[in-house]
């Protein structure tokens, strides 16, 4: 029996380093399976230019996944590698796939400083030379001592980077160059990363990554990368997409170009929530799915409310309103379409900003999905303020079916069509929202209502 499949972005840009949420995942991973979770997000294990502190996007070692003492510490922020294979096998023994976050275009923290001659370019035009050639101290030299070769002996060295920043030293001596851009153009660097994450695959048994910053990765690598990876290693090796885009026709324009399958972060949906929960009643719900992927490509879309980069503080923060967060989980969790992805942040909450989370929402609403949410849709986009829709239900899960309505305003009735099959039951709404039961007509509608600004989840729900 085949049920719908449900995301979880298992972490957020300020979590303590601690060195526990691999062994914290690892205790979860029964009540995300029961919540429905499908599938769990994680971010990147390799080691940090930081060390225990770093988040993992400050890629020193991919290879050291809390494994040797590198940068200050055995361990990552997140863990060992014994807790981080612990977990993916926790995982695993409940079905939940696991992918991880990967950052592939950059290097910090070099073992060594490589003197090499440096061309000044135009910032705005990587091709117009605007100053003379420039000694400068590149760091650029990756030997990585205390792994001594183990799991690859390939080293880094200047020749495996493109462009680069540099600023001047304390005495003016010369450049230094920070953050070097790996080549991804490079034969050897190419093919380096493809041995990486064939080893990665076998010795952590993922079964997918997420390529972080892929406007700035050539559509050709990540083409051939992926093929090269699923060819070699013989999974599916889902993908995804962290492009952060607005516009649909730039996220379409990607998956026609990068010709592998991809998915791809669903940042226009997400941009309407988020300007939908600022304007505070005075957005029309009826366009809410309008310039989305889902509603373009929903084979292809991961929907989200939330994720590293949009809470407080990300790099592209565009946070939810707190009070439109059902309403937008409901619109990603309940629908027919698109894969959705339920954030860490907005389940356990962020310590830092002192949100809470909405655990409790979020749970009835994975459930809803997991047990409910199949058959026919119809929608019910037909108010500004107040729209709807229902799932007939199918035979292959007992019980299914729902009708959802939500409302930015005053809230409201509709009158809704959830199937012939269900005259003269008994609908209640899960939510706690609406407090009375209502009955099904002989035409199999029903006259659903939500209160304020809110969502109500109408499921079958006969008097005792």
């Amino acid at each position: 029996m085949l049920e719908n499949g449900t995301l979880m972005q298992y972490f957020e840009w300020n979590l303590p380093a601690d060195g526990k949420l691999w062994k914290e995942l690892a205790l979860d991973a029964p009540k995300l399976a029961q919540n429905g979770v499908t599938g769990v997000w994680l971010p990147p294990a390799g080691k940090g230019a930081e060390g225990a502190a770093d988040n993992g996007y400050n890629v020193y070692d991919l290879y050291d996944l809390g494994e040797f003492r590198q940068k200050g510490s055995i361990r990552t922020k997140y863990g060992t590698k014994k807790d981080y294979l612990a977990a993916i096998e926790a995982l695993k023994d409940k079905g939940i796939n696991v992918y991880s976050d990967a950052y592939l275009n950059e290097r910090f923290g070099a073992d060594e400083i490589e003197t090499v001659t440096g061309e000044e370019f135009n910032q705005r035009s990587s091709y117009q030379m605007v100053g003379d050639n420039k000694t400068i101290g590149a760091a650029s030299g990756f030997t990585f001592p205390a792994r001594k070769g183990k799991y690859s002996s390939f080293t880094w060295n200047w020749k495996h980077f493109g462009k680069v920043k540099w600023t001047s030293d304390e005495e003016g001596k010369y450049d230094y160059v920070m953050s070097p851009e790996v080549d991804l153009s490079n034969k050897e660097v190419q093919e380096e990363l493809i041995r990486w994450a064939v080893w990665y695959v076998q010795t952590a048994d993922i079964d997918g990554i997420c390529l972080e910053r892929s406007e700035n990765i050539p559509v050709e690598f990540s083409r051939d990368f992926l093929n090269q990876v699923r060819m070699l290693t013989g999974k599916e090796f889902f993908t995804m997409s962290s492009l952060w885009n607005g516009d649909v026709n730039k996220l379409l324009e990607y998956i026609a170009e990068v010709r592998s399958e991809m998915s791809l972060l669903d940042v226009p949906l997400h941009h309407n929530f988020h300007d939908a929960a600022k304007a505070d009643g005075a957005y029309d719900l009826r366009r809410i799915f309008d310039g989305s992927l889902v509603s373009r490509d929903p084979v292809h879309a991961i929907t989200f409310v939330d994720c590293h980069d949009s809470q407080p503080g990300g790099e592209r923060e565009s946070w939810v309103a707190d009070w439109f967060k059902p309403l937008a989980y409901s619109m990603i969790l309940l629908r027919q379409d698109g894969y959705p992805s339920v954030f860490y942040g907005d389940y356990k909450g962020i310590s830092k900003d002192k949100y809470k989370g909405e655990k409790t929402v979020l749970e009835k609403l994975m459930k809803l999905r997991k047990l409910k949410a199949y058959g026919p849709q119809h929608d019910y986009f037909d108010d500004p303020d107040c729209i709807g829709w229902t799932r007939e239900g199918d035979a292959e899960h007992k019980d299914s079916g729902l009708a959802v309505i939500l409302s930015d305003g005053k809230g409201g009735t509709k009158r809704m069509y959830i199937g012939r099959q269900f005259a003269g039951a008994h609908f209640s709404d899960v939510m706690g929202n609406a407090k009375y039961n209502i009955k099904i007509d002989d035409e199999g509608c029903g006259e659903f209502y939500v209160n304020r600004g809110a969502v109500a989840v109408w499921v079958r729900k006969e008097p005792k």
